[in-house]
């Protein structure tokens, strides 16, 4: 019997305690993330790799340098175990588990509680896929496609539908005509639209 989908969720992880076992290499992308949404990182290692250390030493996070015990975990929302040992990796899922926390054992499915999507990020637009850990590599290969498809222009064009639409609530008080003109706010016409007044004065003349 396979296992049920997955429920897809974004998380505000600002100002939340967060805890990462291992920093090595690709400990240090999954603390970047988590540094990136805001979160308050800790991690527990006996050694580190520069870029984590330099990360400590600026505060972005909090740097144990031991190896990892139970008592660890006390108190954080969600774990990621991420050293090159699986027993010690394992016994991080464990004993999240025996505490309510989620934990995401990397690159090992059966020991996850969550995982990480691959992510196309334009500002507050986000898509992000998943395929429950079967195929990381076919979600990089969407993910790369989708990137095309949208450009980096696109986390301007929603900063101003997230203007135009507070305008909208002010301003009309119809809840019809509000729910008809923000429809037509997201066409693509309206990004056409968009795309043209972004372009320089002297771009316009060259047309």
């Amino acid at each position: 019997m396979s296992s049920p989908p997955l429920f897809p969720l974004f998380v505000k992880l600002a100002g939340r305690p967060c805890l990462v076992v291992g920093a090595g290499g690709v400990a240090e992308q999954k603390i970047q993330s988590l540094v990136v949404c805001g979160a308050q990182v800790s991690v527990v290692a006996p050694q580190a790799t520069a870029g984590i250390i330099e990360l400590a030493d600026r505060g972005a996070v909090a740097w144990r340098q031991k190896s990892f015990a139970a008592e660890d975990l006390n108190g954080f929302f969600l774990a990621v175990a991420a050293t090159s040992s699986a027993d010690v990796n394992h016994a991080v899922f464990e004993q999240s588990s025996q505490r309510g926390i989620l934990c995401n054992v990397v690159d090992d499915p059966p020991y996850c509680d969550f995982f990480y999507p691959a992510i196309v990020r334009r500002g507050h637009f986000q898509i992000a896929i998943s395929t429950g850990g079967h195929s990381p590599a076919l979600a990089q290969r969407i993910r790369q496609d989708l990137e095309r498809q949208f450009p980096p222009i696109y986390a301007d064009w929603l900063e101003n539908l997230g203007r135009e639409r507070a305008t909208l609530f002010s301003e009309v008080s119809d809840p019809e005509l509000r729910r008809t003109l923000i429809r037509q706010s997201v066409e693509a016409d309206s990004f056409a639209r968009f795309m043209q007044h972004r372009i320089p004065a002297e771009g316009k003349d060259a047309l």
